[in-house]
């Protein structure tokens, strides 16, 4: 019987070939060359136990078995199995040989593996690049990795795993890794699997929803979103404006078997991708970590001499998406925020979104918006996070819930918001901080009770949580800084001066002998 490999077998695998690249690459780089020779590697796996289980079946007629091979999730040509690459891992052009394998496998999987536009996955990525070092460093490095991936603990053939998710788990810890190791640019495609996990909750889709991540990275929020729905009665959707990330994206949601998922390449703002017809696709739920006040997401101006032609205006949108108000040119954070909002179904789509906390205070345009947002009575909740969650930053971040049926979620009208301070409720670290799983608990239980209308104005936990009522949120000038309504400040301990004198006595009394012994040493010293 064939000894099952395990989850954390392939965790080990597969961060031990990141050696290959380890101090001489960036992570941010070498991640890409990394995850795509696992994907090849998982398709042609899976190619292989297949065709066995066909040929057994056909009692070992070929044809028979190569014919049915056409009908499986995914064709691989010869050229683009992992085995040949293997064989030529000593050839000068191997670099090459991998970039034609990954072009053949494109081709031979259009509908999978192209975007709508005719982008293929690889497009981005170039295993002949000088990126790997010069010719000699470069062969040798690919033929490592190729050696790495050939062992006997990363047998991807699903007959020998310990598990239906463990490619997708292994793929997860890869990138979580990467994000660690990537410092400021790891932002960029990850979101740490607490924050996506509470806002996965927090969010919690019914079966049957549609769910989108407009700026998906390598797609782990969305993921965790579709993950709690606690069935397979759900579609995902998702686009990202850098291509080698959205790579990763769609190659994520083949290993965790999501094979429905439609994710897009593309700049959400200027050149939304979801859409049915001429209109914006709408969604049950829509999630978000978007970047963190972008500057320069707006407006698009081309010049060619002296003519300047406008390619992309927000006050002019054709989708009308920023009608409570433009966010300032310098910071895009409404914009992600007016987009999801105006993509989730009127009278029940929810929207959760990661935000720096500018956003909850900061005035003119944003302060405009955030108004009428409030007065349209669909922010439901905003929750403070503790610092250093996030890769690439330190800074503290919030995470708003939008509910577009929250009128309709209870018998009366609820026009209150959710305040949650959970800055000081973590696990500290070295380099990260952690939520941990009872702070997640907690603060999904608190807004759970106040989502079900169980929760009155006020404070509901002391420096925790509180209920403010609209009437309180227009007096602070629709302000949202959470200190406004939670209020964490700590009494500084009353100082028993009496005991502080003794102290002080004490103390004089200890240098006086200290300085006599000083001075006696000096005179023995003859100083």
């Amino acid at each position: 019987m064939v000894k099952k490999i395990k989850q954390k077998d392939i965790n080990n695998a597969v961060w031990k070939a990141c050696d290959t690249f380890r101090g001489s690459i960036d992570p941010s780089v070498y991640k890409d060359y990394v995850l795509t020779m696992l994907f090849i590697k998982y398709l042609s796996d899976v190619h292989d136990d297949k065709y066995e289980a066909y040929l057994k079946k056909y009692n070992g007629e070929h044809e028979r078995a190569k014919r049915a091979m056409q009908h499986e999730r995914f064709v691989v040509p010869e050229h683009s199995h992992f085995n040949y690459l293997f064989e030529n891992r000593n050839e000068a052009n191997i670099g090459e040989l991998i970039n034609i394998a990954l072009t053949d496998l494109e081709d031979a999987n259009r509908e999978k593996l192209y975007s709508e536009d005719g982008a293929g996955i690889f497009q981005n990525i170039d295993f002949n690049s000088s990126k790997l070092g010069e010719v000699k460093d470069k062969n040798t490095r690919l033929k490592n990795l190729l050696l790495d991936f050939n062992k006997n603990e990363l047998d991807l053939r699903p007959s020998h795993l310990d598990g239906t998710d463990i490619i997708g788990g292994a793929y997860m810890f890869l990138i979580e890794n990467f994000a660690s190791d990537a410092g400021k640019k790891a932002g960029e495609f990850f979101t740490p699997k607490e924050v996506s996990t509470l806002i996965a909750k927090l969010t919690k889709s019914k079966p049957g929803s549609r769910i989108c991540d407009p700026t998906c990275g390598s797609a782990s929020l969305l993921i965790k979103a579709g993950e709690e729905v606690g069935s397979d009665n759900f579609s995902l959707y998702g686009q990202e404006a850098n291509g080698s990330t959205w790579a990763l994206a769609v190659m994520n949601m083949f290993l965790h078997g999501f094979d429905n998922a439609t994710i897009r390449w593309g700049d959400t703002i200027r050149n939304p991708k979801l859409k049915e017809g001429d209109a914006l696709m709408k969604f049950d739920t829509v999630v978000a970590n978007p970047p963190f006040s972008l500057a320069k997401w707006g407006k698009v101006e081309d010049k060619d001499g002296e003519k300047t032609t406008i390619s992309y205006d927000p006050e002019t949108d054709k989708y009308n998406r920023f009608w409570r108000g433009v966010p300032p040119k310098s910071k895009g954070d409404w914009a992600f925020i007016s987009h999801m909002i105006e993509t989730a179904y009127e009278g029940k789509g929810k929207v959760g979104v990661v935000v720096p906390h500018g956003v909850l205070f900061r005035g003119a345009s944003e302060g405009k918006i955030r108004q009428k947002t409030i007065e349209g009575n669909m922010l439901e909740a905003v929750i403070g996070l503790p610092a250093n969650l996030f890769y690439g930053t330190g800074i503290p971040a919030a995470i708003m819930i939008f509910n577009k049926g929250k009128v309709s979620s209870s018998e009366v009208e609820n026009t209150d918001v959710l305040f949650i301070d959970s800055s000081q409720r973590f696990e500290p670290a070295k380099n990260q901080n952690r939520l941990r799983e009872s702070d997640i608990d907690h603060i999904v239980k608190t807004y759970r009770k106040f989502n079900k209308g169980e929760l009155k104005a006020g404070i509901v936990e002391d420096k925790f949580s509180y209920v403010a009522t609209f009437d309180e949120i227009q007096e602070n000038d629709f302000n949202l800084n959470i200190p406004r309504y939670v209020d964490t400040f700590e009494e500084e301990p009353e100082v028993d001066i009496a005991a502080v004198q003794k102290e002080i006595e004490t103390l004089e009394v200890e240098l006086k002998t200290v300085q006599e012994e000083m001075d006696k040493y000096l005179n023995e010293l003859g100083a």
